[in-house]
């Protein structure tokens, strides 16, 4: 794979910069978008393994719980077993684990978003620091073209 080539900021005229400036502006848009989502992502599998350690310890006895079949409504149901549950593995694919071993596929699951969200946010960063490079250059070459305009 080739690597990038560089380009030199003062060698580009105001249109070009513009250009680069608004393709980095939707760059940043996307990735800060995308941390937002990722960043919701984690928070769920944190909930689930929260919600799954939750039940280690717990005994069944016909425990009353609430069942969402919706996200705003609820049927009662009682438990009658807490020592395995069904974990959403993702795309329509459920599976039946131990909750010791449902815990253990969430924590990973927080673990691997938390490493993507540190690589994003040294990506979002990056191109901040571009963006602002961009319009210093920019705001330079507006005033040499002003003093250019007074003479």
């Amino acid at each position: 794979m080739s690597e990038p080539q560089q380009v030199n900021l003062q060698d580009l005229d105001l249109p070009a910069l513009q250009q680069v400036k608004a393709q980095l502006e939707e760059e940043l848009n996307h990735l800060t978008q995308s941390y937002t989502k990722l960043k919701g992502v984690q928070g769920r599998f944190r909930d689930c393994a929260e919600s799954v350690e939750a039940m280690n310890g717990e005994k069944a006895d016909d425990k009353q719980i609430l069942v969402p079949l919706t996200s705003s409504l609820y049927v009662p149901g009682k438990l009658s077993n807490v020592e395995k549950v069904i974990v959403d593995i993702g795309t329509g694919y459920y599976v039946e684990k131990s909750i010791d071993d449902a815990s253990k596929f969430y924590n990973e699951k927080v673990n691997y978003v938390k490493e993507n969200l540190a690589t994003l946010e040294k990506s979002i960063t990056d191109k901040q620091n571009s963006l602002r490079a961009i319009v210093s250059v920019m705001q330079d070459k507006l005033q040499e073209q002003q003093k250019e305009a007074k003479k």
